[in-house]
């Protein structure tokens, strides 16, 4: 069977599932688990013959040699029983469950996955697979799943511009499904570049330390890199399934590539006397931090600061309140000026995330030592957001729309740029002297604004004025939840 045919056969699958109402990631879950349990069996036949550490009674075998209620039976306990395994295994079967309640339908998952020889195919094809079908679990508004998922084009940007080199490690403290650690895994592994046995072993085993608290995130996370070739299935998993925020990072790392968690919201949830859930903001008690605040991206922002060697590099997506929020907002931004070398901000179009209403951008800076010197000699800010109109259906960005912006920001030597009518510079003692230090700086003139006839399609427009009035209603919410504490 070609690709192409072994793609389509497991997405109609996935079709046949829907109507039961299992969902695109309920789905992967359930394709998680069995998919990693057949390459753990293929790697333990010949030639491979490799130690899985996955009990005889609780392996493949096990589960095809079943149909009907016995394999349901057979593979609850198999889920049950991985869960307890300690590294990859218990990180990939932590807290298992059967989604799919008709003992004939996994059957013939079983056997659909059972039919293929999983490690012929090479990485590029089965993660194509996955990868396609996280995404169209984030294109699935209930179930949420959006908020974990970066715009490819946005992260292979982003991984461009700061060109990561081999031996060097990679941070995401939020990382999703793993968007940012393939990007620069692709940009690592690009045609052209040459990498020997150490590097690829490092880059393999060594170049990724994540986190994601959500533990079916994690879990797809893990299942993304593994099958593009990263990290080992006997091995300790890369992402840790923790609040990145709780404490002060364990090692430097030499890049961060992230996008954290939009609102205000803990990512941290907790169990009150009722035994209820609750997930309402959340302030973090850090002395590594300059400023206390429940605001997450605040928090996220600091964190990443902590997180970077002298000369470490960062690529951060953060939504606009960052820019120009007073109080500890106002004070986080001067620090961040005087202690780290900001040096580029890309403002971002609406439209192009799955959550609704963000407006956001992309900081770029270098972590510097702290010798009491203002490290910002001043900022360059390229503007992808003014007459710019995406959304994720009908115009959906494009790599092709961030090529300018590369170009603009000179990877190879960003320290010789120009400036064009979308990218500007600005001085840092200009920076410092807008009122709270504010960052959210636009220069362009919005052509709708003046000519009806330059206003974007009616469908466009309509889904600006959703965007925006889901975030104002986000905002409202934030209000009444604090009024509330108080």
């Amino acid at each position: 069977m070609n690709t192409s045919t072994l793609v389509q056969k497991v997405w109609n699958f996935c079709h046949t599932l829907r109507d039961d109402g299992v969902g695109y990631g309920d789905y992967l879950e359930q394709l998680t688990y069995l998919l990693f349990l057949k390459l753990a069996h293929e790697y333990a036949q010949e030639p491979y013959k490799r130690d899985t550490h996955i009990p005889k009674d609780h392996d493949w075998a096990s589960l095809r040699a079943k149909t009907g209620e016995p394999l349901e039976a057979q593979y609850l306990a198999t889920l049950h029983r991985l869960g307890q395994e300690p590294g990859m295994l218990g990180a990939i079967f932590f807290k298992a469950q059967n989604k799919i309640q008709d003992p004939a339908k996994l059957s013939r998952l079983v056997q659909l996955i059972d039919a293929e020889n999983w490690i012929s195919l090479d990485a590029d094809t089965k993660g194509d697979l996955y990868e396609g079908l996280l995404q169209k679990n984030a294109e699935d508004t209930k179930s949420g799943a959006g908020q974990y998922f970066t715009p490819r084009a946005l992260i292979e940007a982003m991984v461009a511009c700061v060109r990561p080199e081999p031996m060097k490690t990679i941070a995401d403290p939020a990382c999703g499904t793993g968007g940012f650690f393939l990007g620069a895994y692709n940009w690592l592994t690009r045609p052209g570049a040459t990498l020997n046995k150490r590097q690829k072993e490092f880059l393999r085993d060594k170049t990724f330390h994540g986190n994601e608290i959500v533990p079916n995130t994690r879990r797809m996370c893990l299942m993304n890199l593994f099958l593009h070739n990263i990290g080992e299935m006997d091995g300790e998993p890369s992402v840790e399934r923790s609040d990145a925020l709780i404490a002060e990072p364990r090692q430097k790392v030499d890049y961060v590539l992230a996008n954290p968690p939009f609102g205000k919201k803990s990512s941290m949830t907790i169990t009150n006397e009722e035994g209820e859930e609750d997930k309402e903001a959340l302030t973090y008690e850090r002395q590594d931090f300059w400023e206390t605040t429940s605001n997450k991206q605040l928090n996220f922002l600091q964190h990443i600061v902590s997180m970077l060697k002298v000369d470490g590099k960062a690529a951060v997506v953060l939504p606009d309140n960052v820019l120009f929020e007073g109080g500890a907002g106002e004070k986080i931004r001067r620090k961040l000026l005087d202690t780290c070398d900001v040096h580029t901000i890309l403002r971002l179009p609406t439209g192009m995330f799955y959550a609704q209403g963000v407006k956001a951008n992309v900081v770029f800076f270098d972590a510097k030592p702290k010798d009491g010197r203002i490290h910002t000699a001043g900022v360059w800010f390229y503007d992808l957001r003014t007459n710019k109109h995406f959304t994720l259906k009908t115009r959906p960005l494009k790599p092709d729309d961030l090529q300018e912006f590369i170009t603009c920001y000179n990877p190879e030597n960003r320290h010789e740029r120009s400036e064009t009518e979308r990218f500007k510079y600005f001085h840092y003692q200009d920076v410092i002297a807008r009122d709270k230090a504010s960052l959210d700086i636009f220069w362009l003139k919005d052509d709708s604004l003046d000519n009806l006839d330059d206003l974007p399609p009616p469908e466009v427009l309509q889904q600006e004025i959703i965007e925006h009035l889901e975030a104002a209603l986000a905002s409202f919410r934030d209000v009444a939840a604090g009024l509330r504490k108080k």
